[in-house]
């Protein structure tokens, strides 16, 4: 008889856990935009915003975003996001990465810029987040071309 529970508690456990996770939808990471902050003496740094959209019936707060902006195909800085955020059902969140660029990831940058008026930008990472079923780690690759004249284009 006790032997017969433990295995219904288990087979119960393990149904309702995978209804939480079959019930998951994952978070949604859009490039929204890139922004030069400043140049100093030892290269620059660029805020890179990321639009993170739950479609979840419930909040997710997001706990770690990993990232690394490439110029082309030259990965010029990444970094990791630790500041918890919450995303509410249904809706939106900006989150703004500060990356510092080499003078070489600079140089490139302003080369491209100087010689076609934009440039061609990648973000790629992962984001995790915490919700009532569990810890999730999504990845998202974005792409786009900035330009001098119009910013960003997706």
């Amino acid at each position: 008889m006790k032997k017969t529970f433990v295995i219904s508690a288990i087979a119960a456990l393990a149904g309702c856990a995978s209804l939480g996770v079959g019930g998951f939808k994952q978070p949604i990471v859009n490039f929204n935009d890139l922004q030069v902050e400043g140049v100093g003496t030892k290269g620059g740094t660029v805020d890179v915003v990321l639009s993170v959209y739950n479609p979840n019936g419930y909040r997710l707060d997001a706990t770690r975003l990993t990232y690394k902006l490439l110029v082309d195909t030259s990965a010029v800085g990444d970094g990791v996001y630790n500041t918890k955020f919450t995303v509410q059902s249904g809706d939106s969140a900006l989150v703004r990465l500060p990356v510092h660029l080499s003078y070489a990831g600079l140089a490139a940058a302003a080369k491209q810029l100087q010689e076609n008026g934009s440039v061609n930008y990648r973000v790629i990472g992962d984001v995790t987040v915490a919700t009532p079923v569990g810890n999730f780690t999504k990845p998202y690759d974005q792409t786009g071309r900035f330009s001098t004249l119009s910013g960003i284009k997706h």
